[in-house]
């Protein structure tokens, strides 16, 4: 079986060479930069400043952009309404921490207090969703700043200015959005035809290029079905252009199907499949309609019969005007109402152990900060407790890797800071250094945490300076207090809490194992000849539901595993032993869609029995792999029919049996 290659280092050979997990936390990302993202947070962190200086109020527009620094970093959306989440209910928030931060201003004790519980409350809403962890980042954040710093009275002003600095975040983002309304959700399902063109064209090709972009059209699929049915969640039924954009989505689905199948055949495809794919992902993205014109070989085999009738429909579908609103189901399911949901997630988050846990981590940490800043004077303490918020957010990445990369992060941008404050007078000329400055945030938070880290502090310092007037004599503080906070999240955040160093990643992945099981038991488990008509339609809405749910989570444990890896020993070691099952499982699910398709198109249905013995080898797997710490390969022969359309998914068990045999 061949496997990716694991994206962890392997041993050094140079004994003084970094450690892998920490390489692989400086390796910039190969994402784009967002232009538009850079050019408005150059706008909307200056122009506050300037105002400042123009009437003379140079504290005020300090605060004004610090609203705005928020905003910008929560810009991270691109659906226009998604995006009025982003930054409109985390300003909210914000705005309530600054306000409770402010009122304990110089009340020792009580500021502790205070932080700490705020802090309970910060972690546990961080696990309802991403809007709701960017909104509790900032509802502590801006209470820390509220209680470290001296803000103007009334005690309204500062919470006022904060959001109308994240409002013109939020209005400069808008600007587009008559011309671009629905262009990002457009955008989104033509992306997923594109990565779907690039899978077929390494179909049947060797080498990992099929694997990699078959989880590419995955990543596609998840934002792309997010986006439309984020959005039809509040205008189901009364949007033509939302229908036929989730009929465009659904009938890739056949096509995305097929692709396993024809991967099998170890035999690339003809090169006017993937053009046609890209063809229609031109369609989609201009919204084109007409007759279908399609230049397809003819087909030979299962595989190809099955791409070529997907292909045909989807044409016609892609180019119908007016697809039938009341013939577009939502496969996934439509979203329940935004109320009922709220609901949902505030009932899960007090029942959830995670949350409870998470959120005393994180208070634990923001009460020792506090309470040593309290204990022992330090300058400007308030940055030991940022450091905390920003380094423990376990969502966001591993929280060792965070504080290592958060250090460095923080010293490459305190020589930026020094540079500035050194050298560029104090006034106007702030207001051009502040536009380039805050313009390298978005370019730089694309490239990995320690970039964001190092862009993001010679902004805060440089607004931190027209609060405070401290000028270079910032710097030294800046870098103690970094340190500290980290060595606080080390040890009270990482190093008191098992489940950090010590996790069962296997618990995860046999959860995946486990669901496999069951999708190839809903792929094969009835016959199809004692169903109804109606019966089959329902079975295989069914299967295409159950199909996107595993390859769904299975994105997510691909991103938990990779996260782990930027841990250091024990947990990355093991993430890294485990990492070939990943991939397994992948090709399981792959093999499994291939079989269904086989069999769609003429195949014969494998025995109720093979199918009992295969879910039988992975419940038996998935039994394995949480017994198991780590993994130990053995050779296990695939067993049974050679000529039976399940012979290359019994291949894949096997393969992943002898990957994940228990080693104690």
């Amino acid at each position: 079986m061949s496997t990716e290659q694991i994206p962890s280092g392997r041993a050094r050979h140079n004994p003084l060479a970094p450690p892998p997990w920490l390489l692989n936390g400086l390796r910039p990302s190969t994402a784009p930069i967002p232009w538009a993202a850079v050019a408005r947070a150059g706008i909307a962190l200056a122009a506050p400043l300037a105002v400042g200086f123009a009437l003379d109020e140079p504290e005020y527009g300090a605060l004004v952009s610090m609203g705005a620094l928020a905003g910008v970093i929560g810009d991270t959306a691109d659906a226009y309404r998604m995006r009025v989440l982003n930054i409109a209910v985390p300003q909210l928030f914000g705005a309530v921490g600054v306000a409770l931060g402010t009122l304990v201003f110089g009340h020792g004790w009580l500021a502790v207090g205070l932080l700490t519980l705020i802090a309970l409350v910060s972690g546990m809403i961080s696990s309802i969703g991403t809007v709701a962890s960017v909104s509790g980042l900032l509802l502590l954040l801006n209470a820390v700043v509220g209680a470290g710093l001296p803000m103007p009275q009334p005690w309204w002003t500062a919470p006022l200015l904060l959001s109308a600095g994240g409002l013109f975040v939020l209005l400069l983002t808008l600007l587009g959005w008559p011309l671009r309304g629905r262009l990002p959700e457009r955008a989104a399902v033509a992306a997923v035809y594109r990565a779907l063109a690039d899978a077929l064209e390494a179909a049947g090709r060797p080498g990992p290029a099929y694997e990699q972009h078959r989880q590419q059209v995955t990543q596609a699929l998840n934002q792309a079905y997010d986006l439309v049915l984020g959005r039809r969640a509040r205008v189901h039924g009364r949007s033509p252009s939302l229908v036929r954009m989730l009929a465009q989505l659904n009938v890739l689905i056949p096509v995305v199907e097929a692709a396993p199948a024809a991967h099998l055949r170890r035999r690339p495809l003809p090169p006017e499949i993937p053009a046609a794919v890209r063809e229609l992902a031109a369609a989609v993205e201009e919204g084109r309609t007409g007759t279908p014109v399609l230049d397809l070989p003819e087909p030979h085999g299962q595989s190809e019969r099955a791409l070529d009738a997907a292909l045909r429909h989807a044409a016609t579908i892609v180019l119908l005007a007016e697809p039938d609103p009341y013939n577009v189901d939502d496969r996934l399911g439509r979203p329940a109402a935004l109320r009922v949901r709220a609901r949902r997630a505030v009932r899960d988050m007090m029942l959830s152990a995670a949350s409870w846990r998470y959120g005393l981590r994180l208070a634990l940490c923001i009460g020792l900060a506090q309470a040593l800043v309290s204990v022992v004077e330090i300058e400007r303490s308030y940055w030991v407790a940022l450091t905390v918020t920003f380094v423990l957010k376990p969502d966001f990445g591993s929280v060792f890797s965070r504080a290592v990369l958060r250090a460095l992060g923080t010293a490459a941008g305190l020589v930026i800071a020094a540079a500035v404050l050194a050298e560029v007078p104090r006034g106007w000329w702030d207001v051009p250094v502040m536009a380039v400055l805050a313009a390298l945030i978005p370019a730089f938070s694309a490239k990995g945490y320690a970039f964001q880290t190092a862009a993001i502090t010679p902004v805060i310092l440089l607004l931190s300076d027209l609060l405070n007037h401290q000028g270079f004599d910032l710097i030294r503080p800046r870098l103690l207090d970094s340190l500290i906070g980290c060595a606080i999240t080390l040890v009270a955040g990482y190093l008191l809490w098992p489940e950090s160093w010590r996790t069962r990643l296997g618990d995860r992945l046999a959860d995946a194992v486990d669901d496999a099981a069951r999708y190839v038991e809903r792929a094969f488990g009835s016959d199809p000849g004692t169903q109804t008509e109606a019966g089959l339609r329902a079975a295989r809405t069914a299967r295409l539901q159950a199909r996107r749910r595993i390859y769904r989570d299975l994105s997510g444990v691909r991103s938990e595993f990779q996260r782990a890896l930027t841990e250091p020993p024990p947990t990355g070691a093991r993430a890294a032993a485990w990492w070939p099952l990943v991939v397994a499982v992948e090709r399981i699910v792959d093999a499994t869609t291939a079989a269904r398709v086989r069999v769609n198109h003429g195949a014969q249905p494998p025995a109720a029995a093979e199918v009992e013995q295969v879910t039988r080898q992975l419940r038996d797997l998935a039994g394995g792999v949480r017994n198991s710490l780590t993994p130990v390969r053995v050779d296990i022969p695939a067993e049974g029919d050679g000529s039976s359309v399940l012979a290359p998914l019994r291949q894949e068990v096997a393969a992943a049996r002898a990957i994940a045999h228990p080693g104690g």
